[in-house]
């Protein structure tokens, strides 16, 4: 082991931010260098209609929406963005940075905070996302990958979820250790009471609020801050599994595809430094620059700060130096 290494490896036992070094847990998140795809023909897909019918359905609202907004008024426009920003941070602090990596701890209150905000993203309850997202990073590009940007940008991006998962996505998935979102009261009571709580965060909520409180019509409450709303939160979300993993420079690891792509780091809220993310999953900042580019990074810090949550984990400059001279391509970083 290089020194270099061993500097890594001993940064990887996540000194939180108060500078005590936090227990050792099982990590689902890092790369398992040992998988190896099944050698033969790649089982053929099956698309699944039913969600090919309610993609093309929801992008032609979303399109109408657009055609609404010049109709909304500012008020509406104004809560409109409020709901993508919390909806999205449902996804980025709650089941991306707290549930699926643990980068940082969170009270109730914010736990609770997070999930209502999830349900508004209506992207899988937080159990599913969470241990989806895991199994992408560990067997990230290969057909264990749930959405393996290998297949290309329309199936990384919103393909995967118009066909049946790959059989390696299923068996690797349901070997994976989740038992710390098994015991999250809050994760289990979302996942419990999903469908209901989707209809009121992510679609009666949005709607009815601009209507009762100034008047908007619902029919564009209905297509502008819910319908075309949710669809571009789902629209970022997408692009850090497809345009983070094909468009960017790779500073601080070469060998894998994930990407420093500023435009999704602004469309999804802080998500797009995908480079360093995959190089240091644990990092709660998922990017050396903190909240440069990154809202969903101020967010937590803000929580941190209010003593809504605690020991966010971090890796050192030197780390990070290390590992750019070792494995980077050289490019400028996206600070």
């Amino acid at each position: 082991m290089t020194e270099a290494e061993a500097l890594e490896k001993k940064q990887q036992q996540h000194k939180a931010s108060n500078g005590n070094v936090l227990p050792e847990a099982p990590r689902e998140d890092m790369f398992d260098h040992t998988y190896k795809e099944k050698e033969g023909p790649k089982p053929p897909s099956v698309i699944v209609w039913r969600n090919v019918f309610l993609m093309t359905l929801l992008h032609i609202g979303a399109a109408y929406g657009i055609c609404l907004v010049p109709s909304a008024s500012t008020l509406t426009l104004l809560w409109s963005v409020l709901c993508f920003v919390l909806s999205a941070l449902g996804v980025t602090a709650g089941a991306h940075r707290l549930w699926s990596h643990r980068s940082y701890k969170a009270s109730l209150p914010l736990k609770i905070f997070l999930g209502v905000a999830n349900s508004m993203a209506f992207q899988n309850d937080i159990y599913e996302w969470a241990r989806d997202h895991r199994v992408h990073h560990k067997y990230s590009e290969t057909d264990a990958d749930p959405h393996n940007a290998v297949r290309g940008f329309f199936f990384s991006h919103i393909g995967w979820l118009m066909v049946r998962k790959h059989p390696d996505v299923l068996e690797k998935g349901r070997k994976l250790e989740v038992h710390d979102l098994l015991a999250d009261k809050v994760v289990m009571f979302q996942k419990k009471y999903y469908k209901a709580s989707v209809l009121l965060m992510c679609f009666f909520v949005p709607m009815i609020v601009p209507w009762y409180l100034w008047g908007e019509s619902l029919w564009v409450a209905y297509f502008v801050p819910a319908l075309l709303r949710y669809t571009l939160v789902l629209n970022a979300t997408w692009l850090v599994n497809s345009a983070a993993h094909m468009w960017g420079n790779r500073p601080y690891d070469h060998h894998i595809n994930p990407r420093e792509n500023k435009f999704v780091a602004f469309s999804a809220l802080g998500e797009g430094f995908h480079n360093y993310h995959h190089t240091f999953p644990f990092d709660y900042a998922t990017s050396e620059f903190g909240i440069k580019w990154n809202i969903t990074t101020c967010f937590i810090d803000t929580m941190c700060f209010l003593g809504l949550a605690k020991d966010r984990k971090r890796v050192s400059h030197e780390v990070v130096a290390s590992r750019i001279q070792r494995t980077g391509d050289g490019s400028p970083r996206s600070g």
